[in-house]
């Protein structure tokens, strides 16, 4: 079978440590190009893998003759790079958040639509397998009625592993547009739809920059979340968790607590009511502190995708629907009042 050809735009970490890493190993792909601004990062990176360097991404998308790409670029990149490369007729796994706004994402999947390519959004969370042993508990009626939950993503700040450090893009305004929340409670948001299979409909929020002097994005927020059918919980999206990363989960349902990534051994536990508990070692959740291969599945979701010619696991409509979980809990910041998720 003819491998897939495949570039890689924007070369910073979540590109050096996931997704060149994973495509590498995939042996139904052939990395043909990457793109980074910094034509010194570009070259360095395409000499380890022994690819073709473009500085501009216009050029990557023209010339390359690539059948996918993914887009790693800072956030308010993602939709202009994510268009083009559709529009071209090439398939896109783009970096969450997916865009800057309700717009941007409708105008990613209506190009997506138009070109009849892939477009997926690279929430690995769901993949994560003591998150899908709980969407399966709760789908099944295994813990009843879900009354409410907590989730948490901390950690002490993307300067300790961002290729630039403190100069990174992650806390300039213009080019992340969200801070915490975009880069963490993004991933905790898609997770928790994910698992209670529904959709989130209300949010109030505090959105704070209070931990990194050297930021104009937020670096602290919490959020408290209602779904379609009444469930409330809160979401808490740190850089300021400065010790050890908090990546946890805890729903309490009628029958149990599930509770996911609380504990440093069972990646699982469930407590029932009746005072059974049952521990699942699943695998750890991946981290940004780990060493090792990297596998969050996403890349293989994507290739998998493109060669079967499925939906991906994660369309861009699902990324469009965390998204605006985010973009309601800065607007309820703003404005001091609970914000409507507006419904498709």
């Amino acid at each position: 079978m003819e491998k897939l050809k495949v570039g890689v735009i924007g070369c910073g970490s979540i590109a050096q440590h996931r997704h060149l890493p994973e495509y590498a190993m995939n042996r139904n792909v052939e990395l043909v190009a990457v793109c980074d601004i910094n034509e010194a990062r570009a070259a360095e990176i395409a000499e380890t893998y022994g690819v073709k360097a473009y500085s501009d991404y216009n050029e990557l998308i023209k010339n390359a003759n690539v059948d996918a790409v993914s887009v790693c670029t800072p956030n308010y990149l993602h939709a202009p790079v994510s268009i083009a490369a559709l529009e071209a007729g090439i398939h896109v796994l783009c970096e969450k958040p997916m865009a800057t706004s309700r717009e941007e994402a409708e105008a990613m999947i209506a190009a997506a639509e138009k070109s009849g390519k892939k477009l997926m959004i690279a929430h690995n969370q769901r993949f994560v397998p003591s998150h899908q042993k709980a969407r399966e508990l709760i789908a099944n009626g295994e813990v009843g009625k879900i009354y409410s939950f907590r989730t948490a993503f901390g950690h002490g700040g993307p300067e300790g592993w961002s290729v630039e450090g403190k100069e990174g893009w992650f806390f300039q305004k213009e080019k992340a547009f969200v801070g915490a929340m975009g880069d963490l409670g993004v991933h905790k948001t898609d997770m928790i739809r994910y698992v209670l299979g529904e959709e989130i409909t209300e949010v109030g929020a505090f959105v704070e920059t209070n931990a990194k002097d050297f930021a104009d994005v937020d670096d602290n927020a919490v959020c408290v979340l209602k779904t379609e059918s009444g469930i409330i919980g809160t979401l808490a999206a740190s850089w300021a968790y400065n010790s050890k990363e908090d990546n946890s989960t805890i729903i309490y349902g009628e029958k149990a607590i599930l509770r996911m990534e609380d504990d440093p051994v069972n990646s699982l536990v469930v407590q029932y009511a009746n005072g059974d508990i049952v521990n699942y070692q699943l695998g750890k959740i991946q981290s940004n502190d780990e060493g090792g291969q990297s596998n969050s599945h996403v890349i293989e979701k994507f290739v998998h995708s493109i060669l079967s010619n499925q939906e991906p696991a994660v369309p861009g409509v699902e990324g469009m629907k965390s998204l605006q979980v985010i973009l309601a809990a800065l607007q309820s910041n703003e404005t001091k009042q609970i914000i409507k998720v507006k419904a498709d």
